[in-house]
């Protein structure tokens, strides 16, 4: 039975038996997330918590994404406009901080593209479940921003600090890497979908329905793991990169790649990020996102969120050109602006 939460044409939701479905029908804009669409999953999370017939709740996307992230492209037409979509990320933080401390079974199908926003609505549920043609991605810092969507709240706590990697280069990784990572709970085969689905439908009994499952391994081999480990656990974003630098000259081709894609990215991104990821390692996920939406403020006055947009998606393969272009020009004191409170601004969570 179709219920009608809000988000038309957009998003649809529906109460089978048992399970609470959930399904995101933008597949030509890879179901990025509109506000309308963050609005109508929070109504719908609300009831079906408190709705005993319902044992959990399925989400999954139509076409090749699960979820792509956040509408950028509106945000940034938003704040050239003069109206930053503050509301709108306020509004997606809390649907973040809900799911996180839902209590109930949230099964994130990931089959297909996975990234930004679509790891906001996934990756702080109970089952995260990967495919052969899951695509997972934070790629913020190329665009100017930073892991949010409580990036600060998983990342830091992936094993061999593979989060941290993740969030500084903005790699794409696969099933087997979502999985020997943490960031999925389980691994089955596409096709395997439908069946899940009608068991957790009929039965409401998860642990059942994810009985059988497959065990992918790394994508991402164990030479460069290691690398990971011990470039991405220095104490500070210069003593990352020059361990990788040290690695690169003595002939890594792996740490040579890395350095490459992270020279890339804004380096203002790139210092708030390797902050957030320490700072976050020690909070709740509601503090994280309190801790985010205070990066998120600065980001959206500021140039660097904007010109990655422009260059990525309104320009399309144009460069971005940075401000500071370089890692060592950014000031200390202007990354600590990032993360000052906001006082009557602060991120009210319910």
């Amino acid at each position: 039975m179709e219920i009608d939460f809000g988000g038309q044409g957009e998003i649809v939701f529906e109460r089978e038996g048992r399970a609470g479905l959930i399904r995101l029908t933008r597949p030509a804009a890879l179901n990025a997330l509109t506000h309308g669409m963050i609005k109508a999953m929070r109504r719908a999370l609300t009831v079906w918590e408190a709705d005993p017939e319902v044992a959990c709740i399925v989400v999954e996307g139509e076409g090749r994404a699960f979820c792509s992230g956040g509408d950028v492209i509106a945000a940034y037409k938003a704040g050239r406009n003069g109206t930053p979509p503050y509301e709108f990320f306020a509004d997606e933080y809390c649907l973040n901080a809900h799911i996180g401390r839902y209590s109930k079974p949230y099964i994130a199908f990931l089959d297909g593209i996975v990234m930004g926003g679509g790891a906001g609505i996934s990756v702080h549920g109970s089952h995260r479940v990967a495919t052969e043609n899951t695509l997972f991605a934070m790629p913020e810092v190329g665009i100017g921003f930073f892991p949010d969507v409580g990036g600060s709240a998983f990342l830091p706590h992936l094993p061999g600090h593979f989060g941290t990697y993740l969030a500084l280069t903005g790699n794409r990784i696969r099933q087997g890497d979502c999985l020997g990572s943490g960031i999925a709970t389980h691994a089955v085969a596409a096709g395997e979908i439908g069946r899940i689905r009608t068991r957790l439908i009929d039965t409401g009994d998860v642990e059942a329905a994810f009985a059988e499952t497959a065990r992918p391994g790394f994508e991402t081999d164990f030479e460069t793991r290691q690398l990971i480990i011990r470039c991405f656990g220095e104490p500070t974003l210069e003593g990352c990169i020059a361990a990788l630098s040290e690695k690169a000259g003595a002939g890594s081709e792996a740490a040579s790649k890395i350095l490459s894609v992270m020279e890339s990215r804004s380096p203002t991104s790139l210092h708030v990020t390797f902050r957030q990821i320490a700072e976050g390692r020690g909070l709740g996920m509601d503090d994280c996102m309190r801790m985010e939406y205070r990066i998120l403020n600065r980001m959206l006055q500021g140039h660097d969120f904007y010109e990655g947009i422009r260059a990525a998606l309104i320009d399309k393969g144009d460069t971005p050109h940075w401000k500071p272009a370089r890692i060592q020009d950014v000031a200390s004191a202007d990354i600590d602006a990032y993360f000052a409170p906001l006082g009557d601004g602060e991120l009210t969570l319910p």
